[in-house]
């Protein structure tokens, strides 16, 4: 008997409780596409570096999914919670019967079986096959080779999911014992005349406690974006985010206790219409939901930051990589090491040749090189970054106090730096006997020699003065890499007397004289394989020779970016499920709680038009006040994580990531909002 009114209990709260086993199912599926992606990496062809990085991912991806767990255990409890409150007096019309609340417990522990049961089988289905998706999508970000692709079930991401979620349902299964066992026949039979206690706050204290809120998270928004130039320290990171926790929760707490008299004040807004009834409506829910606004407020501000941010790295990450790997190698060595017990006599005689030199002694075929350009850097202790600022030092030492002042500067040859500028294609320069320039493409750098240049400072080199030839930096670079990170190269005519004793680094670039990729990588791997035979060789002699490959680069780039990216779409969606699923299910349970109010309205002529438009509203802006703050707080959030990843964006970089992050924001929340409206409107509806 109780397995039969179990099956017809959910039958009977299906319908208006889709968006709770939808929730579930959606849980269910993520969780499992997100956690079989080493099932999927399984039947990939990849390089050896990619393959080390999609590792790293499935390793991250494992400790996401214990939080992610944690995150969707909470929401299936607070949702639970809400169903229960529902069919409170659903309970007390069994207790009249004579059934005893161990009798009640087990029908909610087998519809919890049930619900589960259903959830999971569903969710599963639906995630196996959008793990198959999953897998073309990330063998396309990781430009892995699919040609031995099949349709995968991952065994282990099945196990894990069921579970994880097994322990969820058990808690629900606790939970629900629980607060039946605490249940009084009077409190159930009359839950739903009861109303929620909302007690009146003081308008003075409300709206000065608004204002400070107000005044901490600008504080807060102003520390994160321009009152701070360096996040390195727990104290600068944590304490904004403390701050814009704590402010938020005061928003809503004092928004709840003077916006209804202000719109109370405007009479001709304030008794338009049903206007009276959806704002005392919506009063009451801020006034007593203000922790759960809060905690849905945040959610979907990481929702956002999470995203926006993501997306802007990924497309930061690899927009650049064509135009900073113009060829496939570039090497470099330390220059004239000094003879101490700290380096090897291979290795100081070694630092003051080519590095060809150094790769024909230690085996390595030059004919697989081609376009090869070798050039030297300077630097001498004369001529340091303090020497450069002149009058400037100070003021550049107030607003950049981590930066080193005694660090040498470095310097090339007009001749050497255009050299390497033809083969990567690049602009090359002039200069006259008397002129120097610099060249830098990091930003923060730049901004700190522009002023330089922009105040016309002339320099002294080895005895000779040289002033600007150019008012700013221009771009350039020697080294090649996944972003724009020359932090500052002083370039000086070829009549500086720049001698052999202050020459600083070596450099080699060349491309590789073969056609295809695979025999590219090949070579790639004679230089990054810490196993291969030729980094063996030059190893046991105490030599060092370091730098990048463009096929390394490419992949370590596009690598980061996809584990960025990944792990900010799965805990985005996770995120934002929960947030919407949190105000759907409240919003459903506070219109069947106010479902004797709409009969009043309609008692006293409204009709069903008018009805459905104060639901509408009401809902819309439950679901809107959240996400406004939310979207505020995002603004400063996502260039805190910006600045927190030392990265520069330009307004044209955020542009395509915002507007995803809208739109996926206007499916789901919008969806989610879309069917609160509809199930409330069948929960109202007159019978």
């Amino acid at each position: 008997m109780l397995f039969k009114l179990s099956v017809k209990n959910i039958r009977k709260s299906i319908k208006d409780y889709a968006i709770y086993f939808l929730t579930l199912i959606l849980g269910v599926a993520i969780f499992y596409m997100f956690n079989s992606l080493d099932s999927q990496k399984a039947m990939m062809q990849a390089s050896s570096s990619t393959q080390e990085i999609m590792d790293i991912m499935l390793y991250i991806m494992a400790g996401v999914s214990v939080f992610v767990a944690i995150v969707l255990g909470f929401l299936i409890v607070y949702a639970n919670n809400f169903l229960i409150k529902r069919r409170k007096q659903e309970f007390g019309l069994y207790m009249t019967l004579g059934m005893g609340k161990g009798q009640i417990s087990r029908i909610l522990l087998l519809e919890t079986v049930i619900i589960g049961l259903f959830s999971l089988v569903v969710g599963l289905v639906i995630g196996v096959f959008g793990s198959q998706l999953m897998s073309i999508l990330v063998a396309k970000l990781f430009r892995a080779d699919m040609s031995g692709y099949a349709f995968v079930f991952s065994q282990e991401a099945c196990l894990k999911t069921c579970l994880y979620f097994g322990i969820m349902y058990i808690m629900v299964m606790l939970f629900n014992t629980v607060t039946i066992s605490k249940c009084k026949l009077i409190d159930l039979l009359t839950a739903v005349k009861k109303n929620e206690q909302v007690k009146i706050k003081n308008l003075f204290l409300c709206v000065v406690v608004f204002l400070t809120a107000v005044g901490i998270l600008g504080y807060a928004y102003w520390f994160v974006t321009g009152g701070i130039t360096k996040l390195d320290t727990a104290d600068k990171i944590l304490i904004p985010i403390s701050m814009g926790i704590v402010s938020t929760f005061l928003i809503f707490w004092s928004l709840s206790g003077f916006v209804l008299r202000i719109v109370q004040s405007r009479s001709s807004l304030y008794l338009n219409g049903t206007n009276i009834f959806v704002l005392r409506q919506i009063h009451n829910k801020i006034n007593t939901t203000v922790v759960s606004m809060t905690v849905i407020c945040l959610l979907l501000f990481m929702t956002i930051s999470a995203l926006s941010t993501a997306l802007s790295l990924n497309n930061i990450l690899t927009k650049d990589l064509d135009r900073m790997t113009p060829c496939d190698i570039n090497l470099f060595k330390t220059a004239n090491l000094p003879d101490s017990g700290d380096f090897t006599r291979e290795r100081i005689e070694d630092s003051q040749i080519k590095i060809s030199d150094t790769l024909k002694a230690n085996g390595f075929d030059m004919s697989l090189l081609k376009d090869l350009t070798e050039i030297e850097t300077y630097a001498t202790d004369k001529f340091t970054r303090k020497d450069f600022l002149g009058d400037m030092k100070e003021e550049v030492s107030q607003e950049f106090p981590y930066l080193p002042m005694d660090r040498a500067e470095e310097l090339i040859k007009i001749s050497d730096y255009n050299k390497i500028a033809q083969l990567y294609g690049i602009s090359q320069y002039e200069l006259e006997d008397d002129e120097y320039m610099v060249l830098c493409t990091f930003k923060s750098m730049k901004d700190i020699y522009d002023k330089v240049l922009a105040a016309n400072t002339e320099i002294t080199v080895v005895g000779n003065k040289y002033i600007p030839k150019y008012s700013e930096c221009q771009d350039g670079y020697i080294e090649i890499s996944a972003s724009n990170t020359n932090a500052g190269i002083i370039v000086v005519p070829d009549s500086c007397n720049l001698t052999e004793d202050i020459k600083e680094k070596i450099y080699l670039a060349a491309n590789y004289n073969v056609g295809t990729e695979e025999e590219k990588r090949k070579i790639d791997d004679m230089f990054m394989d810490k196993d291969s035979e030729l980094v063996r060789n030059i190893q046991e002699k105490g030599l060092q020779i370091d730098g990048m490959t463009r096929l390394y680069i490419m992949d370590s780039s596009r690598g980061l970016a996809t584990v960025v990216t990944f792990i900010a779409i799965y805990l985005g969606v996770i995120f934002l499920i929960t947030s919407s699923a949190i105000l759907a299910l409240k919003e459903l349970t506070e219109n069947s709680d106010n479902k004797q109010r709409y009969t009043i309205l309609r008692k006293i002529g409204v009709d069903e038009e008018m009805i459905n438009q104060s639901l509408f509203r009401q809902i819309g802006i439950f679901f809107l006040v959240p996400l406004v703050l939310a979207t505020i707080h995002s603004i400063f959030g996502i260039q805190f994580g910006l600045k927190l990843a030392s990265v520069q964006v330009s307004p044209d970089d955020m542009i395509p990531s915002v507007v995803a992050t809208v739109i996926f924001l206007l499916v789901v929340y919008g969806g989610y909002f879309y069917a609160t409206y509809v199930g409330s409107k069948n929960i109202i509806k007159e019978e």
